[in-house]
Formats: C-alpha cells, sequence, structure tokens
C-alpha cells in the first residue's frame, strides 16, 4: 500500500500521510474505539477528492471522511483512507442575508461560522457542545443538534442543498424537488438516477411504507438519528400526501459519509435570538425530581433545558478552569437542571421564572433556585459543554463510557424509561452519571465500566443490547444526536426491524456499490465492543516515574484521560489558548490529543526497559510549547506540559543531554560569569554581530535577541537599601520576597521596584535564603537536578511562610512552582510540607490585589490621571491561578482602564521561542493576537506583561517595550514617601 499511496501523491495537491505517528494520530476520534488507518490525506480540492475516489475503487479500500475528529461513536475509525476535510476545505463561500442561508465548505467551524454570521444578524441554529471545533462536514455527517434542539430542531431541518462525489466519482446537487423535478431525476441514465430509482422502488412500495412508519422511533421524537433516514423521506411529495417536496440532501444529513463525499453544503440560517437572556438553575434533591421538573419546565416554553447530575457536578471540582464556573452551584444537588429563557425584556423572563419556580417549589421538586444573567450565562454553559471531557477525570480504569449516551425517548416517558433504566443497572451492580438535552428527551447515560477488563467488555455490549431493547419498548430512538458508528450500527436491525434494515442496505448498495464510503458504519457494522481503544486483558505497565502520579494512578493514566473531545483543536480566535502550537499550524499533530494518543499508544506497547525511549515520542512532543494551558482548559486536565518533561527525563536518561539544554538549564550560571562584567556582557548580548557565533553554534535562533544583565544583583542591592526601606515601615505586616534567578541578575530593576512599593505601602520586606526556582531545569525535562533544588527550597521556606507572612513572587514561573510542581516533584518525605506552603506563596498580583480588597491598600495613595493599560496574561498563570488578579492589582489607581489582552501564549514559552528550530513558529504563535494588538495600541497606551519571556517577545516582535504590573503601580504612586495614614 506504501508504494500505492506514493502514486497518489503524485496525482494530489494535498499532502498524504501514511507514517506511524499518523497513523496512530488518526486511529481514533471521541471514542471508545480505535483502528489504524491506511494513511491519512489532505485534500486541496474537488480533483484531489476524485482522485482519492478512484484510488478506493483501484485499491479496492475504503475512504473515511474526518472533519474534527470529535464524533463519539466511532463514525471515522476504520481500515482506509482517511480524508481529513478540516485543512483545505474552509471557506464560507457565501452569504445571502436577505434569503438566509449560506453556502460552506465541509471544514467550515461551527463557532467560526456563527461569528461571521452573527455581523448579518444570523446564525445557524444547531449548537453542539464541541462548537469551538466541530466542523460543518462533520454536523452534516452526524446529524448534530445541540442544546438549543428544542427551537432549532437538528442540522437535517437546516439543510437546503449539498454538492457531493458519489462513488463513481460524477458530481451531483441534492436539493429540494417537485414531484415532476424528482420523476426527471429517475430517467437519468447515470449513478444519480440509479439513486433516485432506488428509491423511488423502496418508498412508492405500500408494505415498505408502513413498515417504516410502524417500526421506525416515534416522530414525535424530535432527536431521532437511527440509520438512514427513510421515515423523513417517505413523508415527502412523490410519496404520501405532503406538500414537503423531496431532498435528498435531508438524507445525506445523519449518513455518516456512507453514501457519497460532500464538499458543498447550502445551510438555512435564523435570526440571532433575543439578547435578553437568562438560566434559572433549579436545584434538584433527586434525579427523579430533576426528570419531572423538566415537565414542568417546559410549560414555560424556554428556548432550553440541559441536566447535569451530580456525577459530573462533582468531577468539575477537579478541573481549574470549570471549578470557577460552579459558582451558582448551592449545596450537593443530585441534579441541576438549567432553564435557558430568551425573551424580548428581563421584565418576561422574571416573570416566567417565578412561575416556573413556584411550580416546582409547590411540587416539591427543588430547593435552589438562582437566576443567571449577562456574562455569567457563558460560565453555567461552560460548565455544561465540559461534561464530556470531565468524565475522563475520575480516577482509575473505571470511567463512565458511552454505551447508551445518546438515547431519546418523548419527554413524557422520561421518568418511566429511568426508572426501567435504574433497573437494568441495578441488575448488573452499575452506576451511572446522567447528562441531557432533556427537554426533548435526549439523556447522555454513561455506566462506569473498566474496558481494560474483558468481563466489563462483555458486559459494555449486554447493556447495549438491553438499552436498546429499552429504547424500542418506548419507541425511541438509539441515537439521538451522536450517530450510530461503531457504538450503535449493530443495534439498527432491532430498533427498526430487520425488513427495513434490508432496505437500507440495499440503499448502501445503490449509491455505493463496491463500499468505498466508511466501510462498517450502519451497515455492515461490526459488533460493538471490538476495535477497542484498550486491548481487553492486557496488564497495565507500571512506570516508575519522577513526578507523583499518585491521584490519577500512574503515568498512563493520567495519559489516558485525554478521550479526544478535541478541545484543544479550537483555533486561536475561540476562547482560550489551548493549544498554542495547534492554533499556529492547524496541525493535529501539535494538538494535545495528538500528543496523549501517541504516549498512549507507544508507552503501552513499548517492549523496551525504558517505555519512554522512542523518537515518535520525541518529535510529537518537541513542538509542545509547555505552556500550561491544557492543565486548566482541557476539561479532562491532561497537563502535557508536566507530561513532556517527565518524559525528557526519561529520554535523557538513555540519551545525551545536548549542550544547549545544559546552557538553558544551567543559565542562572552563565548570567552569574556574566555579572563579573556586566557592561561587556551587555554589549555582547545586544549585539547581534558579536553574539551571532555562539548562538549558531550553540542552536539558538539568530534572530532573537539575548536578555541583558543589570549592573548588579537585587540581593546585592537589597543589602544596602533594604534595612533603611524597613525602618519607615512595616505596619501593614511583613512579606517574605522570592528572588528568583530572572529578577535577582535581568530584570533587576522590577525587583528593586518591586521591594520600593511594598514598602512605601506599609509592608516590611524580607529576602529568605533559598536556591533557584528550579524553572529551567524543569522546563527541559533535567528533573533530577530540580529536584534537589525544590528540596533544598521546601527545607529552607518551610516553618518559615505562613499566611500571615506568605511568600510573594514576582516572575510567576517561578513562583507558581510552589502550587504547581513542588509538591509532585519534590521528595515523598517533603511532599506533605510542600503541600502545607502552596497557600502561602502568592503572584505579588494576588497580594496587592487581596490586600486592596482588605483596604490596607488604597485607590488615593495613586495617581488620580487617567491612563489606559492592555496587560498580556503569562500562561502558567493563566493555568493555575487565572489573570482576575493582575487586572483588579492594576486596577487599583481609580482612574485606571485596564484590559485584558485576549491571547493565549506570547509564543517564547522561556526558551521554546530562542532555540532555532522552534523560532518561526514562536513568532507564529505571538503573531496571533498578542504582537498584532500591541502594534496597534496607540503611544500612550501603557503596555504590561508580568512575565519575563513574554517581554521579551513584546520587545522582539514589535519594538515595543511592555512593563511589568509592580512598575506601573510603582511609577504612578502619588507618594513615594512612606504613608503613615
Amino acid at each position: 500500500m506504501r508504494d500505492a499511496l506514493l502514486v497518489l501523491q503524485q496525482k494530489v495537491e494535498g499532502e498524504i500521510r501514511f507514517d506511524s505517528i499518523s497513523k496512530v494520530l488518526y486511529s481514533t476520534d471521541a471514542s471508545a474505539y480505535k483502528e489504524e488507518p491506511l494513511g491519512v490525506v489532505f485534500p486541496k480540492n474537488l480533483n484531489d477528492l476524485k482522485n482519492a475516489i478512484a484510488f478506493a475503487k483501484e485499491n479496492q479500500i475504503t475512504l473515511i471522511p474526518r472533519a474534527a475528529g470529535t464524533s463519539l461513536a466511532g463514525q471515522v475509525v476504520g481500515h482506509g483512507l482517511v480524508l481529513d476535510m478540516s485543512r483545505h476545505f474552509c471557506d464560507i463561500m457565501e452569504i445571502n442575508t436577505k434569503e438566509h442561508w449560506v453556502r460552506v465548505q465541509p471544514g467550515v467551524i461551527l463557532d467560526e461560522l456563527n461569528r461571521e454570521l452573527a455581523q448579518h444578524g444570523l446564525f445557524f441554529g444547531p449548537e453542539t457542545s464541541t462548537a469551538s471545533r466541530c466542523n460543518m462536514g462533520g454536523m452534516l455527517g452526524n446529524n448534530s443538534c445541540g442544546a438549543h434542539s428544542l427551537i432549532y430542531g437538528s442540522t437535517r431541518e437546516h439543510t437546503l442543498e449539498v454538492k457531493a462525489l458519489l462513488s463513481d466519482g460524477s458530481e451531483a446537487e441534492f436539493k429540494a424537488l417537485s414531484k415532476a423535478e424528482f420523476n426527471e431525476k429517475c430517467k437519468l441514465e447515470n449513478l444519480e438516477g440509479e439513486i433516485y430509482r432506488n428509491i423511488q422502488s423502496i418508498l412508492s412500495n405500500n408494505e415498505n411504507a408502513e413498515r417504516i412508519r410502524k417500526e421506525f422511533p416515534d416522530p414525535r421524537v424530535e432527536r431521532r438519528n437511527t440509520g438512514y433516514a427513510i421515515d423523513i423521506l417517505l413523508e415527502t411529495e412523490p410519496f404520501s400526501d405532503s406538500n414537503t417536496p423531496f431532498n435528498f440532501s435531508k438524507f445525506i444529513a445523519g449518513s455518516e459519509g456512507t453514501l457519497a463525499l460532500h464538499y458543498e453544503i447550502k445551510l438555512n440560517l435564523v435570526p440571532l435570538p433575543p439578547e435578553e437572556k437568562a438560566l434559572l438553575c433549579v436545584h434538584c434533591e433527586t434525579l427523579e425530581d430533576s426528570i419531572k421538573a423538566n415537565l414542568l419546565a417546559l410549560e414555560e416554553k424556554p428556548a432550553s433545558v440541559e441536566l447535569m447530575d451530580k456525577g459530573i457536578l462533582d468531577l468539575t471540582k477537579e478541573n481549574i478552569s470549570q471549578n470557577k464556573n460552579r459558582f451558582f452551584v448551592e449545596g450537593d444537588p443530585a441534579a441541576i437542571l438549567i432553564v435557558e429563557f430568551a425573551e424580548e425584556n428581563q421584565d418576561i423572563i422574571s416573570q416566567k421564572a417565578k412561575t416556573l419556580e413556584k411550580n416546582i417549589r409547590e411540587a416539591g421538586l427543588g430547593y435552589h433556585f438562582p437566576l443567571v444573567y449577562g456574562k455569567d450565562i457563558k460560565k453555567v454553559w461552560d460548565l455544561r459543554k465540559a461534561g464530556l471531557g470531565v468524565l475522563s477525570n475520575m480516577p482509575g480504569d473505571a470511567k463512565p463510557v458511552p454505551v447508551i449516551e445518546d438515547t431519546a425517548v418523548c419527554p413524557e416517558y422520561l421518568p418511566d424509561y429511568i426508572d426501567d433504566f435504574n433497573k437494568v443497572l441495578a441488575k448488573h451492580g452499575l452506576s451511572c452519571v446522567f447528562y441531557a438535552h432533556i427537554a426533548t428527551g435526549e439523556l447522555h447515560l454513561r455506566p462506569v465500566l473498566n474496558l481494560k477488563d474483558p468481563k466489563d467488555v462483555e458486559l459494555f455490549h449486554t447493556i447495549a443490547l438491553e438499552s436498546a431493547k429499552l429504547v424500542k419498548k418506548y419507541r425511541g430512538s438509539l441515537s439521538g444526536e451522536h450517530g450510530d458508528g461503531r457504538l450503535r450500527g449493530e443495534f439498527i436491525p432491532l430498533m427498526i426491524g430487520e425488513e427495513n434494515y434490508a432496505l437500507l442496505k440495499d440503499i448502501k448498495k445503490a449509491w455505493d456499490p463496491q463500499n468505498i464510503f466508511n466501510k462498517g458504519k450502519i451497515t455492515d457494522t461490526p459488533s460493538m465492543n471490538t476495535f477497542l481503544r484498550f486491548e481487553p486483558g492486557k496488564e497495565v505497565r507500571e512506570i516508575e516515574t519522577y513526578y507523583d502520579f499518585s491521584k490519577d494512578q500512574g503515568f498512563l493514566r493520567a495519559v489516558e484521560k485525554c478521550n479526544g473531545s478535541g478541545d484543544c483543536r479550537k483555533p486561536f480566535t475561540a476562547s482560550g489558548g489551548m493549544c498554542p502550537s495547534y492554533q499556529a499550524s492547524m496541525d493535529e499533530q501539535q494538538t494535545t490529543r495528538a500528543r496523549a494518543n501517541v504516549l498512549r499508544e507507544f508507552i503501552t506497547n513499548s517492549e523496551k526497559a525504558n517505555p519512554f525511549n522512542h523518537k515518535e515520542i520525541y518529535e510529537v512532543l518537541d513542538l509542545c510549547l509547555g505552556c500550561k494551558l491544557c492543565k486548566s482548559e482541557c476539561p479532562s486536565s491532561v497537563d502535557m506540559a508536566k507530561y513532556k518533561t517527565e518524559f525528557l527525563q526519561h529520554w535523557h536518561d538513555n540519551h545525551a543531554v545536548p549542550v544547549r539544554t545544559k546552557a538553558i538549564a544551567n543559565i542562572d550560571r552563565i548570567n552569574r560569569l556574566g555579572m563579573i562584567a556586566p557592561p561587556l556582557y551587555n554589549i555582547f548580548a545586544g549585539s547581534m554581530f558579536l553574539s551571532w557565533p555562539i548562538k549558531k553554534a550553540l542552536g539558538f535562533a539568530t534572530k532573537r535577541s539575548l536578555p541583558k544583565l543589570y549592573k548588579y544583583s537585587l540581593r546585592r542591592w537589597a543589602k544596602r537599601h533594604l534595612s533603611e526601606l524597613n525602618e519607615n515601615s512595616g505596619h501593614n505586616g511583613s512579606v517574605y520576597l522570592f528572588v528568583d534567578e530572572f529578577t535577582n541578575l535581568n530584570d533587576t530593576l522590577i525587583g528593586i521596584k518591586t521591594i520600593s512599593l511594598l514598602c512605601a505601602l506599609g509592608y516590611s520586606v524580607e529576602l529568605p535564603e533559598h536556591g533557584l526556582s528550579g524553572r529551567t531545569f524543569i522546563s527541559k525535562g533535567m528533573l533530577k537536578k530540580a529536584r534537589k533544588i525544590i528540596d533544598g527550597n521546601i527545607e529552607s521556606l518551610s516553618g518559615k511562610i505562613s499566611g500571615i507572612k506568605p511568600l510573594i513572587g514576582i516572575e510567576p514561573s517561578a513562583i507558581l512552582g510552589f502550587r504547581d510542581e513542588y509538591p509532585e516533584l519534590c521528595s515523598p518525605h517533603l511532599r506533605e510540607k510542600a503541600k502545607e506552603m502552596m497557600g502561602s506563596t502568592m503572584l505579588i498580583d494576588e497580594f496587592l490585589a487581596e490586600e486592596f480588597r482588605n483596604g490596607k491598600i488604597w485607590s488615593e495613595q495613586f495617581t488620580s490621571e487617567s491612563k489606559k493599560i492592555i496587560f498580556h496574561g503569562h500562561c502558567q498563570q493563566k493555568a493555575i491561578t487565572g489573570t482576575a488578579a493582575t487586572k483588579e492589582m492594576l486596577s487599583i489607581p481609580e482612574n485606571f482602564e485596564v484590559d485584558e489582552i485576549p491571547s493565549g501564549c506570547c509564543g517564547m514559552a522561556g526558551s521554546f521561542g530562542y532555540e532555532k528550530e522552534h523560532y518561526d513558529l514562536s513568532m507564529k504563535v505571538g503573531e496571533l493576537v498578542l504582537l498584532p494588538t500591541i502594534r496597534k495600541a496607540d503611544k500612550d497606551t501603557i503596555i504590561v506583561a508580568a512575565g519575563t519571556s513574554c517581554r521579551h517577545q513584546i520587545k522582539d516582535g514589535t519594538k515595543k517595550k511592555a512593563l511589568h504590573p509592580v512598575e506601573v503601580l510603582w511609577d504612578n504612586l502619588a507618594n513615594k514617601d512612606v504613608d503613615e495614614r
């Protein structure tokens, strides 16, 4: 096949990959399934798609169209040639604002589309929880719905036309047809005519029609997505009394790429919803109460009703970002109903919310009813959307698995249906988590199973079969929106009857006689408990690590938390910065998901004594910037920066540590040598000509400037001046200042201003004895040395610092190590001390913001002038603490206007941006948002960045100087003398 793919590469303009890494990356999606493909094609145009079809026919293989790979049922998993449509087929081709429609290519991202449409007062109604990265082609293939299907229905309802390639390579356009137009199509002497004649033959048969109406899911179930939608086509003009025109594009919706290869979609648009919105978050003491309360909620005609149960809510506590979104949760509810109202004014919303609360209270179904408005609405929805991701945070091998996670029944049947389902669980001794689009009867039910255990793999099938029978009992749909894929295809004959299933197979044969389109989906699907991500019965390898991974029950299980939901595939225009290398390259290989997949596969299957010793892992981790944003933004809390440094230490165990790596890790030693003659060192560092040879020799980017040294160290300055400053201060208390290696020798002036500011504000400052922060050794994967440094700092500072006298830090990457890496990387006997210290270490931003809130610092101590500030948040700060404290600190002067730049990583990421092979990517990351924003800022705007590497990137990329937040306050202190107020 390799030789054949090389021949295909000569015929297509797009790239083809069939290396081991690419095949691993495309062997999974967001489901429980895995099967290695033959390779991946990134088609650039229609001709590439036609060549791929001809190749598939000639070599008797299947083509697997793939978008963002967020399918939950294994739709894009298979032993075929993957067509990744997400890279080049990404154009919004035409927007018709008058007629409310848009034409798009399949790689367009839903949120990107809606951002563009919002400018015209329009949007695409169906909304998935994966909207930040899911593609329109995938939404069509799966017939996606989303949280607001109560109003907007599914993708099928909004699909107007589809242009596609048929299995013979011919082009076809599917759209609404009158009865006469349909009959003309049937006369065509080609494959397109054949598929029209095929459907005419099937649906004109009265026995078929009667059986379809009897066996398919109840048409009152809005979310029904089982098999091919022949029940929908049956109710069109050629086959019933309906005035609805026949439209094969509705049929392609939900067909999972098994019938044709679509390359252009025309979609209906709707006006933007009313601006006035609110969420009534109904807290229920039992799950049963929430299901009954849903029926009362529907009486008030809400825009949406969503359900989260206790299992989901508890897991959100363990995720940094989602824990902040729990602000509205009171007590320990068994479930929360999120009822959205969207109306013309708040009075209507208020009245509906009061009525609903009254009715639910009278029925004894709820105990707390917060009404959430404004910006907080997004936080609530983000918590709900994170449901899938946070499920992977459940420790151990047993996880909530997708078995019956997409069932839909009429809402009035839900109480009885859930009661029957709980009996099934009880019979097998299983627990389950519930989250749902409950307004339309759609439930995501995930029993907790261990798919590494052969017994649970069998139970996986048993539960699926019993659940299918249960759904059939209520005439529901086994798939409401996630599709059949590998998970439910096996049960389609049960759900619609064997004779109806035979009709689906007949349709598949008519459209795709050689079975080249996504073989094994919808028809002839293998058993749902085969081709799983984990090999049942395979023993999990226990690996000795440097970090403490006991919380996740080992390194491998930490990596396995990635379930493939693809949050790391968000473009830079979405909120958040994960993952910067992907945002700059738009290459799947640079996602956090890809890195987790490669780590899992190679380490799990390694036969080497050192399972990390694989070049493939090194290659896929190389462009991880170590920004830490995945630690907080990934719903599954995958901390790839931590995994990368763990890997690097094991890699170093078998490979010589490069000179450049040693130089970066030991930069403090180099700087101390430079301090023998700082002016001379700075001449060298500041000259591109003089520094060029050493940069070239060490592998640094020759275009990158080098950090300069200050004329003396901060500790030296403090010995001369600190006691004098402290004499006139201290009435507000005292603090320890952590003198990190960057502030001590490079950013010394920032350290001087920090000490001076603290003293001026009434705090005495002490510089305790301690070692380096260890940051450079951690980032380069030299964890053995980092541990020695960390242990020394814990022993030096433990027992000294406290909530009364905290340890304050200036450089985020240095001080935040105490709260991030230290407790997990230190020697075991020091872990409890490290954990105790976490609460007493603070960024200077956090400390000053808290003291301002406590009334110890006041606005009048600073200038009353009006100033505009824009600031960039440090990545590790965003991941560990957030940037709210920085904004609050900078807003202490009463007339300061402070805005955070909506940037992710600056691109420098410590030493990453200095390294020659990473320089271009570093600059691309910076150019996404940060650098253009700063260039556009007017000359009077103050640029602020807390991180030393961030400031360096800004300087190199814009020639503008960024200040540390402390510098802004010191420079704008009204009276530099100590105020004794």
